[in-house]
């Protein structure tokens, strides 16, 4: 390789990161395991100057040690687009303030860098609404913002899922039984009595076996395995942060189905790293913004998922202007 490759990452506080599951970190350690020079940034070190992206970084390096695993350099302001790629791997929420950090990386991106996942696509792709553009991929979806039409879809599939479109983590998702007395606070709650979209859907009964399993996807291609979160006994939600038991399992035919339905158009739209949640075999969302389940996989089977993702990464920048040159085929 010529040139070292120059990433900047902007991400939380990696101080306060959980060591041995967090996804971001397993993806800087395969970048700096292939030669790249590490940069980071948090949301509020981003600036536009006269239309140019800058942010104040620091040079990072990183190690696989749990009680020591980075060290940050003193702070420089650099030019964003100086950088041949740029990671978005800060969490939700999807509030204004992330829409405005789109808006200074997608300078970044015309500046020259390689940003991923790309600014114009972490806008244009709602993680939960994004699914009916894959509707053959889909159980019974509603978005609405009119409860009586949510208990009308209650009524026509019994038991379903409601939760608001910005959520994360498994926060305020909501499971109605037919003839729950509380469904109608719920309906209130998740549209804030008729202002707000929410989405229900058919309950998949899967999940409670099978789990919410999540696909993970490099420029459009799966991963061979797919953390499956079974839920707790005592909750019904499919995230580890809520208490779910990860299971990694070889991918399904179906899986593969659906990853060839979906997985080229996320590619196009420079969505090099997504993780699709598949309950029952069928989609429930599509993460864009800081999908996670790499640490997990990677414990379980021999997998280098990290140093998928930098070949992905190197992939683009062969044929990515105006840098080409550094990376030889």
């Amino acid at each position: 390789m010529g040139t070292t490759v120059r990433l900047a990452v902007v991400m939380d506080p990696i101080g306060e990161i959980k060591y041995a599951k967090d996804t971001t970190l397993a993806l800087l350690l395969a970048a700096q395991a292939r030669g790249w020079s590490l940069h980071y940034l948090e949301q509020h070190d981003l600036r536009l100057r006269d239309g140019v992206a800058e942010g104040r970084t620091r040079a990072l390096t990183v190690r696989a040690d749990a009680h020591g695993w980075y060290t940050l350099g003193e702070p420089v302001v650099q030019k964003l687009g100086g950088f041949d790629v740029v990671l978005m791997r800060k969490d939700p929420p999807f509030d204004t303030e992330y829409i405005y950090t789109t808006y200074i990386l997608e300078r970044a991106e015309l500046e020259g860098s390689l940003v991923a996942n790309r600014p114009r696509g972490l806008r244009d792709i709602n993680e939960k609404v994004y699914t009916a553009w894959f509707p053959q991929c889909c159980a019974p979806t509603l978005v609405t913002r009119d409860m009586q039409e949510m208990a009308a879809f209650a009524a026509e599939h019994g038991k379903i899922v409601v939760k608001p479109l910005h959520g994360m983590g498994g926060h305020s998702i909501f499971v109605l039984e037919p003839g729950d007395k509380n469904a109608r606070v719920v309906f209130e709650t998740l549209t804030d009595s008729g202002r707000r979209f929410a989405i229900a859907q058919k309950y998949l009964p899967d999940i409670s076996v099978g789990g919410d399993s999540r696909v993970l996807l490099i420029d459009g291609e799966p991963v061979p395995y797919a953390l499956a979160r079974i839920p707790a006994a005592h909750d019904n939600r499919g995230n580890l942060a809520a208490g779910a038991k990860g299971v990694g399992r070889a991918l399904s035919e179906r899986d593969r189905w659906l990853c060839a339905q979906i997985g080229p158009s996320l590619a196009e739209a420079g969505m090099l790293f997504v993780g699709l949640d598949v309950i029952g075999g069928y989609v429930t969302e599509i993460n864009v913004t800081s999908p996670t389940g790499v640490r997990e996989l990677e414990h379980q089977f021999p997998l280098n998922i990290g140093a998928m993702f930098i070949d992905a990464l190197e992939r683009r920048l062969r044929g990515h202007a105006p840098r080409a040159a550094i990376l030889p085929a």
